[in-house]
């Protein structure tokens, strides 16, 4: 069993999104959640994968399939009927191109 197994359906969806680049805000908007609980999943996910920053989950994340990573566990990044398209949900603006997570999934 890989670490990621042990990861819930939320911790999967975050540490995606965590990957590509959004922040908790973000993450929160697009899941429809609080920041704080955001910052629960991270601090669960980080602990059942052996991580210490967002910067290594997003790492872990692009070393184990990166945009498909959750599709090989039959998961969604985001819950059903959310409005996000990989792009922009509403009222959510996505840094493209900026953060140390998009960084380290561009590999630069």
């Amino acid at each position: 069993m890989q670490p990621r197994d042990r990861l819930t359906t939320k911790e999967i969806q975050v540490a995606t999104l965590v990957w590509q680049g959004l922040t908790n805000r973000d993450i929160a908007g697009v899941l429809g959640t609080s920041e704080q609980v955001v910052k629960n999943y991270l601090r669960t996910a980080f602990d059942k994968l052996g991580v210490w920053t967002r910067l290594e989950l997003a790492l872990y994340v692009a070393s184990h399939g990166g945009a498909t990573w959750h599709l090989e566990l039959g998961l969604s990044p985001v819950p059903p009927g959310s409005n996000w398209q990989g792009g922009h949900a509403e009222g959510v603006r996505i840094p493209i191109g900026k953060g140390k997570a998009a960084a380290a999934a561009r590999g630069t």
